[in-house]
């Protein structure tokens, strides 16, 4: 480490120090309004997991910031939810709000005019109001039926102006109310991953059926038929698998045959098992995996087995596809340097007896 940098400009220093100390004061505050949660917030939740409609969740200037981020995270967990602006709502807005939805309003003051002009119209829509607010005792307050209290809290900085502290608070008591309430509704993985089809986060949560090739593209032989049978009458359009699958008289999947395998036999000079049956030489039981697995576990068996291709059976051991390793890098977190450790990737056996390609 270079030695000039052990030494801290004092102008420097004190900016840290004052960084430090509004992450702190934030960090602070959300410790005590953890501490102060109550039966008002399991209320809420409760509101929330029974609400038949959206949740329209308003606030104004830095609190309808964050309100539109508790949107996206209501949304995301499996509660419909939508953003109303409190200006915009006396122009025509309103119409989005039905009968059936539930108020979320956001504010510290619990005095800011815009959303205080809504609340009588709320009440003659017979619409509950779940408020986020300082405390009990302001006119937000007073018109909700339920008061989710962050406590009166001084803003961070040398000002304390800037909303700070109480923004943190509003964003964390969101995220709470959401996550509650999606436990609460016993929301899964599954339900996520439908609401998250894009992104890493989607690929990550996909199934094996939504990235496998189906039977169309593969190579399927008789267990019975002979290797040079199987690798001079297969042919399929598209790119090629590494692997064929072999079948049994009732076309259950009785073993696998890699390319790597046909190498390893040219490079032992067994050409005169080209004749032989296939079934002799094929990886027999090859690890299978079903198509509603989840793309993740179908990585961890390709990575702990160190194979290359996964077949993909019914309940009934029929083959219904394949993935293979080329299908998935990519498509989940995991490098490539996390399914082969260089000095495995070669064409050797696997611990269970079937064969890794040479190269990924």
């Amino acid at each position: 480490m270079d030695a000039r940098r052990d030494l801290i400009p004092f102008s420097e220093f004190e900016v840290l120090r004052h960084a430090r100390e509004v992450i702190e004061q934030e960090a602070n505050c959300l410790l005590a309004v953890a501490r102060r949660l109550d039966t008002e917030f399991h209320q809420a939740v409760r509101a929330l997991t029974e609400c038949r409609g959206s949740v329209v969740v308003t606030g104004v200037g830095k609190a309808g910031l964050i309100a539109r981020k508790i949107v996206a995270t209501l949304a995301s967990t499996g509660t419909r939810a939508h953003f109303l602006h409190p200006t915009e709502a006396v122009h025509g807005d309103l119409g989005c709000v039905g009968s059936d939805d539930l108020v979320l309003a956001l504010s510290n003051s619990g005095e800011t005019d815009e959303l205080c002009r809504l609340l009588p119209i709320f009440e003659n829509m017979k619409l509950s109001v779940i408020a986020i607010t300082s405390s009990s005792d302001n006119t937000l307050a007073r018109h909700a039926n339920i008061v989710v209290s962050i406590g009166r809290r001084q803003e961070a900085g040398e000002l304390a102006l800037a909303p700070s502290v109480t923004t943190t608070a509003m964003l964390a008591l969101g995220d709470a109310l959401a996550l509650s309430a999606s436990r609460l509704r016993q929301f899964t993985t599954e339900d996520f991953a439908t609401l998250h089809p894009a992104g890493s986060l989607g690929r990550k949560l996909a199934r094996v059926r939504d990235v496998m090739r189906h039977v169309e593209r593969l190579r399927f032989a008789s267990e019975q038929a002979t290797v040079r049978e199987v690798f001079t009458t297969l042919n399929r359009p598209g790119r090629r698998t590494g692997a064929v699958m072999l079948l049994g008289a009732d076309g259950t999947l009785t073993g696998l045959f890699t390319d790597s395998d046909l190498a390893r036999l040219i490079e032992a000079r067994r050409e005169s098992e080209f004749d032989r049956p296939i079934r002799e030489v094929m990886t027999r039981d090859p690890v299978t995996i079903d198509r509603d697995a989840k793309i993740s576990d179908a990585v961890s068996l390709l990575s702990d087995r160190k194979l290359s291709e996964l077949p993909v059976v019914s309940d009934d051991d029929r083959p219904v596809g394949l993935i293979d390793i080329t299908d998935i890098i990519g498509l989940t977190s995991v490098d490539v340097d996390e399914l082969f450790d260089e000095e495995d990737v070669g064409s050797h056996d696997s611990d269970d007896g079937s064969c890794r390609r040479e190269s990924a």
